[in-house]
């Protein structure tokens, strides 16, 4: 069985054996190709779905005509390749794994459904619609910043579009890749809980490199978000930094990144769904250029996958046990 995204120049064979396949949505002006994918064996060895919502690469021509600089834009709206190190676990372990293929650029899977920017939009705010609250509950505003629900602009680069965004698609792009996404990601989770008592969400992110934060010699290469507390249970959150320090990778917790949208929506503790949000440095896999896989991705993808086979026995653990020895193995 193969996962290769519309767009994907990636080859990687999946593992062999009885798995599902299932891709859905829509990347609207791509003859309707899928906006993603979903891998995962017919039987879990592990109660965990690894989502990889910002990697996608399945660009619309249209989409990249109107970009001021495509290239530029691109390279730093997707976490670049990080897709990539998502197959490897799924493989290693048996996880799910939910890849999206709509661009980050079309649509930010991790923002709100109405964390839009209406400046951006032919014909503005609609009329009748309430002013958005910065404080309001649950919200994530970032489209002020120019990185709400359809990225505007990014900081030091301006604007990434010429002209405004027709409200037409707008709304197709949130009923294809926004909601089919979500839609899809709460579906699994909940099978996951109802076999085995709990799940968790690895949601796969890279970031950029840090700095060294005051005191420290070194930048964190990791970090592990759980919107401080609130999605995650703590147990869990504490066995990934265990996890890590063990090994010699500089990891943190919630700092700069605690998660965003898709812990908010997806991470409910209290009912057995976990959600944890990882930042993987892309210096550790990707070339100097920050482009292409580089000589660090088979290592970075052993580290998470023991990670994952870590948790994954934690919350069959937490979920009553029934299917630990599944995870252990």
């Amino acid at each position: 069985m193969r996962l290769s995204p519309p767009g994907s120049d990636d080859p990687a064979a999946f593992p062999q054996g009885d798995h599902l396949r299932v891709s859905g949505g829509r990347v609207p002006g791509l003859n309707d190709a899928p906006s993603y994918s979903f891998v995962v064996p017919r039987r879990m060895r592990l109660p965990v779905l690894v989502a990889v919502p910002h990697a996608g690469r399945a660009y619309p021509p249209q989409v990249v005509a109107r970009m001021r600089d495509p290239a530029g834009a691109q390279l730093r709206l997707e976490d670049r390749l990080v897709d990539r190190l998502g197959i490897a676990i799924a493989e290693a372990t048996g996880a799910g794994l939910l890849v999206a293929h709509a661009p980050r650029a079309l649509l930010d899977l991790n923002r709100a459904e109405d964390d839009i920017d209406w400046d951006m939009v032919e014909g503005g705010q609609p009329e009748g619609l309430a002013p958005q609250s910065p404080s309001g509950p649950g919200c994530n505003r970032r489209a002020r910043s120019g990185l709400g629900l359809v990225p505007r602009r990014l900081p030091g680069s301006g604007e990434i579009w010429r002209g405004r965004l027709p409200r037409a698609e707008l709304k197709a792009r949130i009923a294809g890749i926004h909601r089919a996404y979500h839609a899809f990601l709460a579906d699994e989770l909940a099978k996951i809980r109802s076999e085995w008592g709990a799940a968790l969400l690895i949601d796969l992110h890279s970031m950029p490199p840090l700095r060294p934060a005051d005191g420290e010699r070194e930048a964190p290469q990791i970090v592990l978000g759980d919107r401080f507390g609130i999605s995650c249970n703590r147990g869990l959150m504490a066995c990934a930094l265990r996890h890590f320090e063990a090994r010699g990778c500089t990891a943190t917790q919630n700092r700069p990144y605690s998660g965003g949208y898709v812990l908010d929506r997806h991470g409910a503790p209290q009912d057995g769904i976990h959600a944890l949000q990882i930042e993987v440095c892309r210096t550790t896999y990707l070339d100097d250029r920050l482009a292409e896989p580089g000589l660090g991705l088979a290592a970075m993808a052993r580290l998470l996958a023991s990670m994952v086979r870590e948790m994954g026995a934690e919350t069959a653990a937490l979920g009553g046990g029934g299917n630990l020895l599944q995870a252990a193995e």
